[in-house]
């Protein structure tokens, strides 16, 4: 197959400006995060794209990934062609999925940019299409909770089919789970005392209803499902996109 155009590569980004998020398993009066302007891709990246990055970084090809880095279904959903395998002509402009924390965080750095971190990330995702912070809005977590019910079994469609978000910023919710930079230390304070702590909080009932909004379900299962991950981790659900300093 021929090498796709560096077109493919050039992901289209969105100035976030700076401002605060509150992690919620932090109580109502805890210190809020401040998050720094950046720069985001408005849409998670692409078997297109990864595919030309592989052609160009071999290290990632799906028969050669070492196995220290990904788990042996990395890249599953691409098929044989000629002596490479590639997606299918189908989901070229689908997510790529069943790929690991070290090639996502290998693909941005090649692009000198970086996985967004868990803040970052979660500042943009509670933007509605018409406010920074949406999540106050009739309806927005529930629909997001609706699409987390059937995700493992739905069909992926192209990214960027939807509304964008209040940034510009495409498919946050509805399409696939995100690797984030930190995903397995959004829990962890750093003491590993106040760590089973902080854990108890938030996975226990009567414990959990002390965070920021404990009706905030949809929040709770980003937050469970990231400290489940393993960086070698492949999932059929699972991608990615970059995220890069304003200042770069």
């Amino acid at each position: 197959m021929a090498l796709i155009s560096n077109s493919a590569l050039a992901q289209e980004m969105a100035t976030i400006t700076a401002g605060e998020y509150r992690p919620l398993y932090l109580s109502a009066d805890s210190p809020v995060v401040r998050v720094s302007s950046f720069l985001l891709d408005k849409k998670p990246v692409t078997n297109q794209a990864f595919q030309e990055f592989v052609a160009q970084h071999a290290k990632w090809r799906r028969d050669v990934a070492p196995g220290i880095f990904v788990e042996k279904n990395y890249l599953s959903h691409w098929v044989k062609a000629s002596s490479q395998f590639a997606p299918n002509a189908a989901d070229v402009n689908k997510p790529v999925i069943f790929v690991s924390w070290y090639a996502a965080q290998a693909y941005c750095q090649a692009q000198q940019k970086r996985l967004p971190t868990v803040a970052e990330w979660e500042y943009v995702a509670q933007a509605s299409s018409t406010q920074k912070n949406g999540s106050q809005e009739k309806g927005y977590n529930q629909k997001i909770l609706d699409w987390y019910a059937k995700a493992a079994q739905q069909t992926l469609v192209e990214v960027g089919e939807v509304q964008p978000n209040y940034w510009g910023v495409h498919n946050m919710h509805g399409l696939i789970w995100e690797w984030t930079e930190d995903f397995n230390s959004n829990l962890i304070s750093g003491e590993s005392r106040d760590d089973s702590s902080v854990n108890k909080e938030l996975y226990c009932a009567s414990g959990s209803a002390g965070a920021v909004d404990p009706s905030d379900y949809a929040a709770f299962m980003r937050y469970g499902f990231r400290s489940s991950l393993n960086a070698k981790f492949t999932l059929g659900s699972l991608g990615f996109r970059c995220a890069q300093d304003v200042n770069h």
